[in-house]
């Protein structure tokens, strides 16, 4: 089923790193770190942009590579092991691993006193730059950042940047006009004794314009950064290529757009002044170059984060408008999946990924996939950040187990859903490992919690099933997510990390344990779930809790019954009758409709 890496990718691999060793020799660097970003450090990557893939042939969202003179490791962590070795030549690369070597702490192990290391200050945040710093200067290592990437200098046969007009969002899907919100944000810069922000990350540029973007795959943002100013206006930099007829109409007063060639010019033009700026989610090159003529960096949150993930009461009906929609899709996929099995049609994971795809394309609204479909069979699904597109597709097998994590990009909002199930007959153990993640889920799900909870305080309520069994899952429980904007937003997040956001009402937050077995299966039961206030007048003090947006049964099949409470039982047979009164009239097709009153018959003990 793996996928290796062939001969002919080998040796164009091998031309790509001589050409870059070449280039540092000619410079006098001794070694050259290549993180998986691009200028805008966001998670997903235009494919010209994607410089780790041409140099490495890695394809997976987190890693750097570095290179030496006359070695080169790649850094992955947990979730892409098996992959970096499908897909980077192990004779040319040292496989590491992100988390417990790091790369900065490994070059200081490998270089002598004096070595040259050379960065792409568009490339790291300026956290990582400070870090990076103070370590490399540790082990008497000089640390260089350019905007002369060795990559960009070699890469001849290089992708097109597609540049698209923006979309412009009405009202009606945001709730808010861009000036207003402008000129709130701004508001609080100046009650912060601040002159402006920058506004860095493409999400928030986007929402804070009512903008969206069609150049990144799966992410509907504008590729710009914007200053903000105390009195809420803004200067955009931005390609004038990407902004449409009536833009300034749509913005409202008070935005001027910069042609992104002159992005250095604006951020020269702000000396003297005390500026906001990010230091987690803002390139290193912004920053530096506003402080190096004049601007007093101010190091704070993006402004613009928190408002963004505590959505407004248009954008969670949006939110549940998207999840209706998608739930016609994914029942209508789960319906047609069963029929095939039974009909001994296993399909690889690449037919079903592309059928549920043509599913949501019928929906109304629908725009585009949030993420490449994990489609995972068998053994595949224990890889929890599998992708078929990364290999070889795999069969569904007899008896196994399928887990499928989608989602889409509707102008109402953006959905994400994971859902297991069995292909054919589960065996005991499938039963029981699948009843203990969903009692982790069932438990999140009804959480009561008073403000000022951070999703780190309720992770362990996922996790208590799997662990009383000795078991646990390598993933965080639940990520915030945008509304049709990124899948994967902040600052807010469910996880054993700490993350010192409090829940909110209005955030939208996935709800996903799971269980992983190598070589086996993987299971994972996810849904998304907005924060919200609880009225109930026996409370002493408010209480938030979560309501359910994803509208799509679990498999009652591999609910082992015995071992829910009376509690848990009353929940799942409650969830699936909403499933069948909210989304069963909004289905055509008879048979469909069959297969949910089936699907979502009530447990008996």
């Amino acid at each position: 089923m793996n996928k290796p890496v062939t001969e002919p990718q080998v040796a164009g691999r091998h031309e790509h790193l001589a050409a870059v060793r070449e280039t540092l020799k000619e410079h006098a660097y001794d070694a050259f770190c290549v993180p998986r970003a691009d200028e805008y450090l966001g998670e997903y990557i235009p494919p010209h942009n994607e410089r780790l893939h041409w140099l490495t042939g890695f394809t997976g969202s987190a890693g750097m590579a570095v290179i030496l003179e006359d070695r080169a490791a790649i850094f992955v962590d947990g979730r892409y092991t098996v992959q970096v070795a499908r897909q980077v030549d192990g004779a040319t690369y040292e496989y590491r691993h992100l988390i417990e070597e790091p790369p900065l702490r490994w070059l200081c192990e490998q270089l002598p006193a004096g070595s040259r290391v050379l960065v792409d200050g568009r490339m790291v945040s300026l956290h990582w730059v400070d870090e990076a710093r103070r370590t490399l200067q540790g082990a008497d290592l000089e640390f260089v950042l350019t905007t002369d990437n060795p990559i960009d200098r070699n890469w001849e046969v290089r992708p097109t940047a597609q540049v698209r007009e923006a979309l412009l969002l009405h009202e009606t899907f945001t709730g808010e006009a861009s000036r207003t919100k402008r000129q709130r944000l701004g508001g609080d810069l100046r009650e912060a004794g601040l002159d402006a922000a920058l506004i860095f990350a493409p999400d928030s540029v986007s929402w804070l314009l009512n903008v969206r973007g069609q150049d990144v795959p799966c992410l509907p943002v504008l590729l710009s950064f914007a200053i903000l100013e105390a009195d809420g206006s803004v200067q955009l930099a931005v390609d004038p290529d990407r902004i449409p007829a009536g833009f300034h109409e749509h913005v409202g007063d008070g935005v001027t757009v910069v042609p992104e060639c002159d992005a250095q010019k604006l951020l020269m033009s702000w000396g003297g002044k005390r500026v906001l700026a990010d230091p987690q989610t803002a390139n290193a090159w912004t920053q530096l170059t506003l402080q190096e003529h004049g601007a007093e960096l101010v190091p704070g949150a993006d402004p613009v984060l928190l408002p963004k993930a505590c959505k407004n009461a248009t954008e969670i009906a949006g939110a549940r408008a998207a999840h209706r929609q998608d739930a016609v899709a994914e029942i209508g996929f789960l319906a047609w999946l069963d029929g095939e099995v039974a009909a001994g049609q296993l399909h690889d994971e690449a037919v079903l990924a592309d059928k549920l795809l043509e599913f949501r394309r019928r929906g109304v609204g629908f725009l585009e996939p949030s993420f490449d479909t994990i489609s995972a069979a068998a053994a595949n699904g224990a890889m929890c950040h599998y992708n078929h597109l990364d290999t070889t597709p795999g069969r569904l097998e007899k008896d196994s187990l399928y887990l499928v994590d989608s989602g889409g990009q509707y102008a109402e909002g953006t959905t994400d859903i994971t859902r297991t199930v069995v292909t054919g007959t589960p065996s005991a153990e499938m039963r029981e490992l699948f009843t203990l993640v969903l009692q982790g889920h069932i438990a999140l799900d009804q959480a009561r919690f008073p403000r000022g909870t951070t999703g780190t305080h309720l992770d362990i309520l996922a996790r208590q099933y799997l662990w009383q069994s000795g078991r646990d899952y390598d993933h965080g429980t639940g990520h915030g997510v945008g509304a049709f904007l990124s899948v994967h937003e902040g600052p807010q997040r469910i996880a054993k990390a700490w993350n010192a956001t409090a829940l909110q009402p209005g955030m939208i937050v996935s709800n996903e344990p799971g269980y992983y077995r190598d070589d086996a299966f993987g299971i994972r039961c996810e849904n998304l779930v907005v924060v919200r206030e609880i009225d109930d007048p026996a409370h002493e003090v408010p209480m938030l809790g979560f309501e359910a947006l994803t509208l799509v049964p679990f498999d009652r099949r591999l609910i082992d019954v015995p071992r829910l409470s009376d509690g848990e039982l009353l929940w799942i047979n409650s969830y699936h009758a909403r499933v069948r009164d909210e989304i069963g009239p909004l289905l055509e097709e008879a048979d469909v409709q069959a297969w949910l009153d089936q699907a979502t018959e009530p447990l008996e003990r």
